[in-house]
């Protein structure tokens, strides 16, 4: 539920007391509080009128004000463990490891030097003014995570994140991994010995790896900083979006007492009175029931803690079944995993715990990731969708395990949000890296309009598209008028790429779907290829034209992906291949469902799930595949089935034509084959089995009759919803296209 204006999806705003912990010591004595050296600017009061005598304004020296609240802040808490975990070590001093951030000195050292060059004396005090506000301090605009990825382009949230970072990643959990030699990922890890150049043996154990404590940072860029253990193969959400001035440590903390700004939380967050309540905040784009609980309304927060469940469920059967002892998590005592007894908490040999030790290099993997998610109390307004990712993904791993015979049943679980919302999907990450694979997180121009959450507003306030920030998908910004907020960004019609012009109605809300959802080629550039290549023989493999000096091969247009435009209007938008002397019928007559036209009344505009309650209004208890209107009489498919579904017939027509389009490419460019997971799709087929194989390149034997079938067929095939957005239209064209091929169409019934 939200209120307001400038409500982003992708995010809540951030919590947890940013306090560098770590292990337990004695508290030191308290310190009176450093008074800021750097007094910020005194607001000026209103000027009198000049017929008023002068008001005396009290003057309060704003130092002394910030000084009384950074004092009541953990960074300069004097009996916090992170100040005094080092009073009574040997030597008595803050190790340089550690200095950088739980001492001030340390800090301001390693940000002049980037490090830190001894240990500094014990007890070190308190971070306090100087530690912040300094020159150096003041130029920080980048910060390097221990994964080594750099982040560039900061403001003063640098100097946060210096320290909030965590002391661990993805990295060095995999460089300990491989330091072991680990071949075995479920296997027991003997002791790694190692000599020095002297020949002295030192022996260390393969054990467990901690992220650190309020490792902000490193949650909020998620997958740019990849301070998670990022599963190899899996694709993981970057930054964490949200609304303009809200997107830094800075913007949501008071930099001073490290408070939330609750007052600005509940601008656009309906119940938010208290930190607290933004566990129970759930944004638009955090739809699925991602614990598995059935419940979509409770805040993330609460999804987090149902994956930490699960997890922690997997991990001590893992532990029990595979790895051989069992396992117990404290989270307030190092190094928070033990041998558990039969109660399942730590067991006591003389009254002392002993820390686990049994690690497999499958269970460090996934304890690591349950400690990132469990050492940031606010990871879930931080970089909440990252978190569930990484807690997925290890109860995935886990449960592969073919030792393990208590398993979870993972399915129950959701780790993809719906595709506008979907940061792990291509349509979001293709853009990471550029073409040396250098990582950019940019959208180029040409693709920002429908791949960026800025790029569609921009373009319809009268800009040119211009590269974008990569995000995690749309936010509310690109549908919504935020300074009119909910009313949606007007859009009368809307051009497609045929020029075509296509509309649901003056400034209807579908159109603002269908200018992404419109596909990005058209029968029009087909023709214009086969005019370029100056064609005159339509069953001729095409050979290479030349342009400014340049070789151009005569290859496959891909119409691009889910243009539902091109569907729904039929040949009124003229977006698939339409042959000369066909009549096609234009733009689905379907009713206005729910009283709104197009796609917004037969889908949830967030989610895009269809409105199931409403078909059945109509349909009953459907099927979408034995769905089959009223006019639908023809046994379109020859398969003598009049009463299936429309979408049947339309899908066993589609692979007739994939039938014809191997027929007819065997007999004229050699044999082919369709991938529809590896672009450019067409392949040829060089071992004839009618796979696709990793060795076998993009079909190069093109003639301009194949090309317009194949370009028919990849356009359904991409468009999942066809038969349901306009069937009588997408059978007219397959039926078509296997005619031009020269396939027998007389047992098809044309509508």
């Amino acid at each position: 539920m939200l209120k307001k204006s400038m409500i982003i999806v992708g995010v809540l705003l951030v919590l947890a007391t940013i306090l560098v912990a770590c292990a337990p010591a004695t508290p030191a004595a308290t310190e009176a509080p450093v008074v800021p050296t750097a007094v910020p600017a005194t607001e000026v009061p209103p000027t009198v009128a000049p017929t008023e005598a002068p008001t005396a304004v009290p003057t309060v020296d704003p130092a002394v004000e910030i000084a009384a609240v950074f004092a009541k802040s953990g960074h300069a808490d004097t009996a916090a463990m992170a100040f005094n975990d080092w009073n009574e070590a040997t030597p008595k001093e803050v190790p340089t490891a550690c200095a950088r951030c739980h001492s001030s000195a340390g800090f301001q050292e390693y940000i002049a030097n980037g490090k830190v060059a001894a240990g500094i004396p014990a007890p070190a005090g308190t971070l306090d003014c100087t530690t912040c506000h300094n020159d150096t301090a003041k130029g920080l605009k980048s910060v390097t995570f221990p994964s080594g990825a750099v982040i560039e382009g900061l403001g003063q949230e640098a100097i946060c994140m210096t320290c909030h970072q965590g002391r661990e990643s993805k990295v060095s959990v995999d460089k300990k991994i491989a330091d072991f030699a680990i071949e075995d990922v479920d296997a027991q890890v003997a002791p790694l010995v190692t000599k020095d150049a002297a020949g002295k043996e030192t022996k260390r154990n393969f054990g467990f790896s901690n992220v650190h404590y309020f490792a902000a940072g490193g949650t909020l860029y998620a997958g740019e900083a990849h301070m998670g253990y990022e599963y190899d193969g899996k694709v993981y959400d970057i930054k964490n979006q949200h609304v303009d001035g809200f997107n830094t440590c800075l913007g949501c903390h008071d930099q001073h007492s490290l408070q939330v700004k609750v007052d600005k939380c509940a601008e656009c967050h309906e119940g938010v009175k208290a930190v607290e309540d933004l566990k129970a905040v759930r944004m638009v784009s955090t739809a699925k029931d991602y614990d598995g609980d059935g419940n979509v309304t409770e805040g993330t927060a609460q999804e987090i803690e149902g994956l930490q469940a699960v997890l922690l469920g997997s991990l001590q059967a893992y532990a029990k079944e595979v790895a051989g002892a069992p396992i117990a998590y404290d989270t307030a005592a190092y190094p928070y995993w033990f041998v558990a007894g039969e109660d399942g908490k730590p067991a006591l040999t003389d009254g002392k715990t002993t820390g686990y030790n049994k690690w497999t290099a499958r269970m460090l993997k996934a304890a690591y990731n349950y400690q990132v998610s469990i050492k940031d109390p606010g990871a879930f307004a931080h970089g909440g969708k990252y978190i569930m990712e990484l807690l997925f993904d290890s109860i995935e791993d886990l449960n592969s395990a073919e030792k393990l015979t208590t398993k979870f049943d993972a399915t129950t679980l959701t780790r993809e949000d719906a595709g506008h919302f979907n940061g792990a999907a291509a349509a979001w990450r293709h853009w990471d890296t550029n073409a040396d694979g250098a990582f950019t997180y940019e959208v180029e121009a040409g693709c920002t309009k429908c791949h960026s959450a800025a790029g569609l507003p921009a373009l319809i306030a009268g800009k040119e598209a211009a590269a974008q920030p990569a995000g995690n998908g749309l936010m509310c910004s690109t549908c919504h008028d935020t300074a009119n907020f909910p009313a949606l960004l007007a859009v009368k019609d809307v051009t497609l790429p045929s020029g075509k012009v296509v509309s649901f109605g003056e400034n209807a809300g579908s159109n603002l779907c269908i200018m992404c959802h419109q596909a990005r080629s058209s029968k029009k550039a087909v023709d214009k290829k086969i005019s370029d290549f100056a064609v005159t023989d339509m069953d001729a493999v095409v050979g290479k034209i030349t342009v400014d000096g340049k070789d151009q091969s005569f290859s496959f247009i891909n119409a691009h992906y889910l243009g539902i435009a091109g569907v729904w209007f039929g040949t009124d938008a003229q977006i698939a291949y339409e042959y000369d002397g066909k009549t096609y019928l234009g733009a689905n007559k379907h009713i206005g469902v729910d009283n709104k036209p197009g796609c917004v009344g037969c889908h949830d505009v967030h989610a895009g799930t269809p409105k199931e309650e409403l078909c059945k209004a109509c349909h009953g208890e459907f099927a979408v595949d034995d769905i089959r209107g009223m006019t639908s009489t023809g046994d379109y498919n020859g398969n003598g089935d009049t009463k299936e579904g429309i979408r049947q017939e339309y899908r066993a027509l589609r692979t007739n034509l994939e039938e014809e389009i191997a027929k007819y490419a065997k007999a004229h460019g050699g044999a082919i084959v369709y991938d529809p997971n590896a672009y450019p799709y067409w392949f040829g087929d060089a071992n004839g089995d009618g796979k696709h194989d990793a060795d076998e390149k993009a079909y190069s034997g093109w003639t301009a009759r194949l090309l317009k079938a194949a370009y028919n067929y990849n356009f359904f095939r991409k468009n999942p919803g066809a038969a349901v957005h306009n069937g009588k239209y997408v059978i007219q064209v397959i039926i078509d296209s296997i005619e031009d091929l020269g396939g027998d169409v007389t047992k098809f019934v044309r509508p």
